[in-house]
């Protein structure tokens, strides 16, 4: 074997006219190897990249992975950890809460309640305090209970498991006992709001106290009708935006003056075996709708247009270069909709294109060349 040469494998025969076409191509066929290498693989590692790496980056699905977690009845994206999530189990289980890894669907924290009862826990929030509140709301002989009550607790600086007692609050209603399983915090005022379940065909958006007391009982008056079976809800971070859910329907309101005017725009929730909770993520720009259920899952639906918050709209529009009056919020929002959801599409489209522009052009000069040789 000649210095320096490798032992190859055994070698492809051709034969007959095979054999004329592979020599007089071969040459040719090496240019145009040569010419489409380095677009080639450049746009190959431009394809490699996030489908959302020219917008902002979103959350993906995960699955819960305890099977300790079997009921996830409520959700609340953490403040103090990103990309961590609270959430409990409904009735039938120890007053805890589970702080979960969004990116790996693993419990990094199991938080136990001592000296409650947690006969039907169904929600949790955070306030703009950065304390946890947690709704032993729930009702299962719809609305037999005279009392309901409310826990609060420090969300934990630090991820690991801790027993602590919790402050208690009891809650009553104005109209009388009702079944629910929404409870948001305000994130700028601290108010806490419930929704009933159901009540005569329709749920009830109910305001609590401006600030809760430890003693006596906190009634909650009834606010605003609302229109859907609803299961949980959250606010925005920036509290321009209510989301209530159903267990296949979602709403969004715009928050003003402390009720909720209904957006025509809707949410299309993903469809799930029981669609029980949903929380905003920490940038407000996307919704995690969870189920219930063994390895239940968490699914993001990003916003877009006047769903957004209006303080993610009016960031997008000064970075768009276009104003930030109080309008901006929905006006930029739908302006923008079509640049933000269409980012990745428009991205990979660009690269599928440029692709087959490359290839396009190499095989004409390939067989350009083949013709002029020939």
């Amino acid at each position: 074997m000649p210095k320096g040469k490798r032992a190859a494998g055994p070698p492809l025969v051709f034969a007959g006219p095979a054999a004329r076409e592979v020599r007089a191509a071969g040459p040719v066929l090496g240019r145009a190897a040569r010419l489409l290498a380095a677009p080639l693989l450049a746009l190959a590692a431009l394809a490699c990249l996030p489908a959302g790496a020219a917008a902002d980056e979103e959350p993906e699905a995960f699955t819960m992975a305890d099977p300790r977690i079997v009921e996830s009845s409520g959700l609340a994206a953490s403040l103090r950890h990103p990309g961590v999530y609270w959430t409990h189990n409904d009735s039938d289980d120890a007053a805890r809460l589970f702080a979960v890894d969004g990116a790996t669907g693993e419990t990094v924290a199991t938080v136990t309640l001592s000296g409650v009862q947690a006969r039907d826990v169904e929600a949790v929030s955070l306030g703009p305090d950065g304390d946890l509140y947690v709704g032993d709301i729930g009702d299962n002989y719809d609305g037999a209970w005279s009392e309901v009550w409310i826990y609060r607790l420090p969300e934990p600086a630090e991820l690991a498991d801790a027993t602590v007692t919790p402050t208690v609050y009891t809650v009553q209603y104005a109209d009388g006992p009702r079944d629910a399983e929404a409870l948001m915090v305000h994130p700028v005022t601290g108010r806490v709001y419930l929704v009933s379940k159901k009540q005569d065909g329709g749920a009830k958006l109910y305001a609590g106290p401006e600030r809760l007391s430890e003693s006596g009982v906190n009634t909650f008056e009834p606010v605003a009708d609302i229109g859907l079976w609803v299961t949980d809800g959250a606010f925005s971070p920036d509290g321009t935006r209510l989301l209530l859910r159903g267990y296949f329907t979602a709403q969004m309101y715009r928050w003003e003056d402390g009720t909720p005017q209904e957006l025509s725009r809707r949410v299309i929730p993903p469809l799930q075996a029981q669609g029980e909770s949903v929380t905003f993520t920490a940038d407000g720009r996307t919704l995690m709708f969870g189920s219930e259920g063994e390895a239940s899952a968490v699914e993001p639906v990003p916003l877009a247009g006047e769903l957004l918050p209006d303080s993610v709209a009016r960031q997008d529009a000064a970075e768009d270069g276009g104003g930030a009056g109080p309008d901006a919020g929905s006006e930029a929002g739908d302006a923008a909709d079509g640049d933000r959801d269409g980012a990745r599409i428009s991205t990979r489209t660009a690269l599928t294109l440029v692709l087959a522009a490359v290839v396009v052009l190499g095989l004409r000069r390939l067989f350009s060349r083949r013709g002029q040789g020939g």
